[in-house]
């Protein structure tokens, strides 16, 4: 079993929660994932099962998009709602004055704007971002704070999907969709949001709708995932690891090649045969029934392919 499974995370468990569940249900020990979701978020989280786990680097850094709720009011410690609740550093009367009244569609667009395209993010202290080999929520759990470097991200899309809505406690939620580079932190990017509004702001809910080619519609539940196993059917919901970096241009390799690449070996591109890429990229190394054999990357100068990473059937 080598493939892909696009899971819908639920709520309350972390991405390291959802490994371990596939791996019981799957009855397969390798397993891993390509980009991890908070325990509050829900939605697609990229699995990958057996030699498709070698696969990894090649997914990790697709783009991502979002629906995510923003609630406007208050500040917490992590950045969502599961944090506890920051002291205004704001303008009290002006903060509760913007939450009472509102916000004009064109201050809330001027503040989406802004954070639109290349831009600059300090990871959060409560995140899975390592300073000198120690997780920051490590760190922040045990009450410390360290200086972070600011990361560049860009955020391709960023926009309010329906008017605030009003909360009992006087807060607002704002509904918006997020379209960004891997390593964007949605939770920063609320807070920066309230900034620019002059208010407190955090994540109340985060979905993840896309990854890469990877669409929630694709994705299958846990208990779905349980009920395919159960019945015997896991390889109709897999997807195979040719199809999985499908967006790479592909190099057929006949037989003999095939075996080479199995061993390593790089395959030269012969006179009058052109080079599957440029120079430098990464290629899917193909056997003429459509099975991937391995990534390769392209070399112009010698004209050869060389496997990078080998994942065809031993």
């Amino acid at each position: 079993m080598d493939g892909v499974l696009i899971i819908d995370k639920p709520a309350g468990i972390t991405s390291h929660d959802v490994v371990a569940r596939v791996r019981r249900i799957t009855a397969h020990r390798r397993v891993g994932h390509t980009g991890t979701l908070d325990p509050f978020a829900t939605g697609v989280l990229v699995v990958l099962v057996g030699r498709a786990t070698r696969l990894a680097q090649f997914l990790s850094g697709a783009e991502k998009e979002y629906q995510a709720v923003i609630r406007l009011g208050y500040a917490t410690d992590t950045g969502d709602r599961t944090g506890q609740r920051m002291p205004d550093a704001t303008d009290q009367s002006h903060a509760k004055a913007q939450s009472t009244q509102g916000f004009r569609k064109e201050e809330i667009e001027r503040a989406l704007a802004s954070l639109r395209g290349e831009i600059e993010q300090i990871p959060p202290m409560y995140s899975a971002r390592k300073i000198a080999g120690r997780k920051l929520y490590e760190l922040a759990r045990r009450g410390e704070e360290v200086e972070r470097q600011a990361v560049r991200v860009t955020v391709s899309e960023f926009e309010a999907t329906a008017l605030p809505s009003q909360n009992d406690d006087d807060t607002k939620d704002l509904r918006v969709r997020v379209v960004c580079s891997a390593g964007t932190y949605i939770r920063t990017l609320a807070e920066d949001f309230g900034k620019r509004l002059g208010v407190g702001a955090h994540v109340a809910e985060l979905r993840r709708t896309r990854a890469g080619q990877f669409k929630i519609e694709d994705a299958v539940t846990l208990d779905r995932l349980a009920e395919a196993a159960e019945s015997g059917s896991l390889e109709q919901i897999l997807i195979s690891p040719d199809a999985a970096v499908s967006f790479l241009p592909q190099f057929q390799l006949d037989c003999d090649a095939v075996r080479r690449v199995m061993n390593g070996i790089d395959i030269e591109i012969e006179d009058g045969q052109e080079m599957p890429g440029a120079d430098r990229q990464t290629v899917r190394m193909r056997s003429a029934n459509g099975e991937l054999i391995a990534v390769g990357i392209c070399d112009s100068e010698r004209k050869t392919v060389h496997p990078q990473v080998v994942i065809g059937s031993e």
